[in-house]
């Protein structure tokens, strides 16, 4: 039997993936948690072999969870379920010691699969996670993440670092907000940051703004 924890704050979903988990009699739950405290509570008093773990139990950063739970219990295997985008934090969980990455959009056979390869050692990656990957393990001179920007998205990028409202930076490169916005969350992606202030202090330490 895979014995496995569900760790999510939303009870909607751990409800959902129970009954993902049902229709496998080689799984069974021994466990679930609401926030970071009850999980590493829920792993010290149960026996199990993975734990389904949502980002979004890190009160501050969203790494901060997972980086808890591997240093504490380094014996699970963790999957990390999440809604965030693979290209935000599917390489950097797998650094972390993650055994695979895994979106809550993710069909009832590939979540089943994912499980069973994880608990037999192997890790599950997308194809697109994959290649993500690989391009960076085979990359000779890995390259800043504001250098995968395009174009468009470094003026935008530049533009707000400096400070400017969204609605300036529209009339200055004469396209719409809603464009701007679109940019900024980008932008946001790429860089895995979560703020203007972020951005700011990103574009700072990289002295892309004077």
């Amino acid at each position: 039997m895979i014995r496995v924890v569900i760790a999510d704050d939303h009870q909607l979903v751990r409800e959902g993936v129970k009954k993902v988990l049902s229709v496998d009699p080689d799984i069974v739950l021994v466990g679930e948690a609401a926030d970071l405290g009850s999980t590493l509570a829920v792993l010290e008093k149960v026996e199990a072999d993975l734990l389904l773990l949502d980002l979004t139990l890190s009160p501050i950063h969203e790494l901060d969870a997972l980086r808890t739970v591997i240093a504490r219990f380094p014996g699970i295997r963790v999957l990390v379920l999440s809604s965030h985008s693979e290209e935000r934090f599917g390489i950097n969980v797998l650094k972390l010691g993650a055994a695979g990455y895994i979106p809550k959009s993710l069909t009832v056979d590939l979540v089943l699969k994912a499980i069973h390869k994880v608990h037999a050692g192997g890790r599950y990656l997308s194809d697109s996670l994959a290649e993500m990957l690989a391009d960076e393990v085979s990359s000779p001179n890995p390259r800043h993440a504001h250098e995968r920007l395009t174009d468009r998205e470094q003026q935008v990028m530049r533009l707000l670092a400096l400070g400017h409202p969204v609605k300036q930076v529209a009339a200055r490169l004469d396209i719409s907000i809603s464009s701007v916005n679109t940019y900024r969350g980008r932008i946001f992606t790429k860089l895995q940051l979560r703020s203007n202030a972020e951005l700011i202090r990103y574009a700072i330490h990289h002295g892309l703004v004077t």
